[in-house]
């Protein structure tokens, strides 16, 4: 099963980074699939996307309020909104462990050799509801200029995919952008450099302290059409699940936490006893073969 999450991740990333003219081009894709809205967190402004990136396109609408509401234009997002809503009713933060270009990044990056690997303390996942009020949503919102238009927060000062995809392949296809670099850029290049020597020593700390995406699908959860379910008559609480866990958690002790990205590792690779099995709107879908639920392990 993990083998085929990491192909899905691999094919996903070069769908919706699918652009290949770009090298010639030197811009930005504009055509048709441009509409598509990315389930993942990628952005817009990488020369190779082929889609828009639902945070990026939130804040756009959200900057936009003031100004449209003064000049006597009315619009509400419901592609934008709707589009992402049925993603996370659907799947819960299943997009994250199967199909975000950048949380897969991190996880090739948790496989780089290092002295030690640190869990990251459980006070520092509050963080990216923080970004999702604050930065996607409030401050587009409300901190405007004169004309009444605001700024894509998130996009501007945090995010590192957009570094990664948008700002430096931009800037080396276009050298003329350089005279306009500054404290803007430097800000969001250390923020890149940070994730991602971060992501080495810990489990996709982006994932689990920033991302404001991760902490909106990660809100339905609990509620999704798709989920993992604990067998309890089953369950030893043997420990296993945390062990295989890339977001470290105990399954058994917090069933489909909002933390969950559905990779099932828990399921497929740790539980020996049949306790973790996913459904899908209440019904059991098979995806592993049957295992003895033998309860003398010494691993346990």
């Amino acid at each position: 099963m993990e083998t085929i999450r990491k192909f899905l991740q691999l094919i996903f990333t070069l769908i919706s980074n699918g652009y290949f003219l770009f090298p010639w081009t030197k811009n930005i894709y504009q055509g048709p699939l441009k509409t598509l809205c990315s389930p993942g967190l990628n952005c817009y402004s990488c020369p190779a996307s082929t889609t828009y990136c639902p945070i990026g396109a939130i804040q756009q609408l959200l900057l936009g309020v003031r100004f449209s509401i003064e000049t006597g234009s009315y619009y509400f997002g419901s592609y934008v909104f709707g589009s992402i809503g049925i993603i996370a009713a659907l799947t819960g933060r299943f997009t994250c462990g199967w199909l975000c270009p950048f949380g897969f990044l991190q996880e090739l990056l948790y496989k780089v050799p290092s002295w030690r690997k640190f869990q990251i303390p459980q006070v520092l996942r509050y963080i990216k509801y923080f970004i999702l009020v604050f930065f996607v949503i409030l401050f587009p919102l409300i901190l405007t200029d004169q004309w009444g238009m605001g700024k894509p927060w998130f996009c501007k000062f945090v995010c590192p995919a957009g570094t990664i995809e948008a700002g430096i392949p931009m800037i080396l296809l276009q050298p003329d952008l350089r005279v306009t670099l500054g404290y803007l850029f430097y800000n969001k290049l250390f923020w890149m450099f940070w994730f991602l020597i971060w992501s080495i020593f810990s489990s996709r700390p982006f994932c689990k302290t920033t991302c404001p995406l991760g902490a909106f699908y990660g809100m339905f959860n609990k509620i999704s059409l798709f989920q993992l379910h604990l067998n309890k008559q089953h369950c030893t609480d043997c420990g296993l699940c945390l062990q295989v866990c890339p977001m470290d958690i105990q399954f058994n002790k917090n069933v489909n936490s909002a933390e969950c990205i559905l990779c099932m590792r828990c399921m497929t690779e740790a539980c020996r006893f049949e306790a973790i099995s996913l459904q899908c709107a209440g019904l059991p879908l098979s995806l592993a073969p049957k295992k003895p639920r033998s309860h003398k392990v010494e691993e346990c």
